[in-house]
């Protein structure tokens, strides 16, 4: 770890100076306690550094919670072994891509299933609680739920170090948390302009605590994080179907992980409590469960929390890094707030899922969107033979 400034601490061994300097931006924002804290990963952002811990006291910096609210992991520890599976993947992956939308703009024609409707239900009784209409930025978000989208976005089937096998999502809030999210921005920005308030990045415009900007920005990201947990939830029972048929026998979830990396969260941290906005970054408080990612077809890891208190109990979803075109995928290791317990390996493809702690898993098959620079054949799971 690195001190860089007085509010601004770095695990990132590879600092580029644009990224650095978009940091040091942040952290000198007035409302930053006890200090912004780097990833090992970090890099360049929308007016935050993507890869950082954002704590504010009395503000928040929409920009710094990103455009991609909830963005984060799901995955469910099925009881079967890899040699309890029947050997034709095609089917299952198929299957799966049949069952949930892939790719930007893809959407769900109708509301087909009982589950579906129901978590439809609970967003709405939630959107009402918050009073504010969904629809008003999406007409269609009920059929956005269910959907994946697109980037770095998968599905994914994967063996364990034990081979045993593991259901892995990687998705957010979709178009109607992304539209939440820019109209906020905009807001703090208008806002900033007509206080006169001199930023250093009018993207690192903030909202005040206590007025009903700042209040209506809180409703409505609660209700977009809450929309991606059970857009994930929702396609994992999507998934854990086409799976059981596929197998022939029911699934038991013997373990379930469900987190967000772009979010923000009431915590108390040196004393205090603090809005933090964790941007591209896990809780890895003691104890709890937490995902990392792979990028495309790269083990992800299943960890858990230790509580590193200066790098304000997060941990990176670092295996992303290999994803972003034009960027080193080798880091220093992140902060010790975490512990891997089980990694998930690339050398088998069943569908693109990953855990990335040391239990290793395999993938067996993908279901995935892929960013423009790449192609199936660069990544290392072998997906384009599928």
């Amino acid at each position: 770890m690195k001190q860089i400034g007085k509010r601004l601490l770095s695990w990132a061994s590879i600092l580029d100076p644009q990224t650095r300097a978009q940091a040091e931006r942040a952290a000198q924002m007035p409302f930053i306690y006890p200090h912004l804290a780097l990833m090992p990963d970090a890099h360049l952002g929308k007016g935050a550094t993507v890869g950082s811990v954002i704590p504010t006291l009395g503000a928040i910096i929409p920009a710094a919670v990103s455009v991609d609210i909830g963005y984060g992991m799901i995955a469910v520890r099925t009881q079967f072994t890899a040699a309890e599976l029947p050997s034709e993947r095609r089917v299952l992956r198929e299957a799966i891509e049949a069952a949930v939308p892939l790719s930007a703009g893809k959407y769900n024609r109708d509301v087909a299933r009982q589950h579906t409707d129901d978590r439809i239900a609970r967003l709405d009784d939630a959107a009402t609680d918050a009073g504010f209409d969904p629809a008003s930025y999406a007409a269609n978000w009920p059929l956005q739920l269910g959907t994946l989208g697109s980037g770095n976005h998968f599905i994914e089937v994967s063996l364990d170090e034990m081979d045993r096998v593991w259901l892995f999502l990687h998705s957010g809030s979709r178009g109607v948390g992304n539209k939440i999210a820019q109209r906020h921005i905009k807001v703090a920005q208008a806002l900033c302009q007509r206080w006169w308030i001199d930023l250093p990045d009018r993207d690192l415009a903030y909202l005040v605590e206590g007025t009903d900007e700042f209040w209506s920005y809180i409703r409505e990201l609660r209700w977009a994080q809450e929309f991606a947990l059970l857009n994930r939830e929702e396609m994992m029972d999507r998934v854990v179907t086409c799976f059981e048929q596929w197998v022939g026998a029911a699934v038991h979830r013997t373990e379930s992980v469900n987190c967000h990396h772009n979010y923000t969260a009431q915590e108390r941290h040196f004393g205090k409590d603090v809005w933090l906005s964790r941007k591209g970054a896990i809780n890895a408080s003691e104890g709890v469960a937490g995902l990392i990612p792979g990028s495309m077809g790269t083990r992800s890891y299943v960890v858990t929390g230790k509580g590193n208190r200066p790098s304000l109990n997060s941990s990176p979803p670092m295996a992303l890094a290999a994803s972003i075109p034009g960027r080193l995928p080798v880091r220093r290791s992140p902060p010790m707030t975490c512990e891997p317990r089980w990694a998930t390996s690339s050398t088998a493809t069943l569908t693109r899922s990953s855990t990335r702690s040391p239990r290793r898993t395999r993938t067996l098959t993908s279901s995935w969107t892929m960013p423009p620079t790449l192609s199936r054949s660069s990544t290392r799971s072998g997906r384009s033979s599928m």
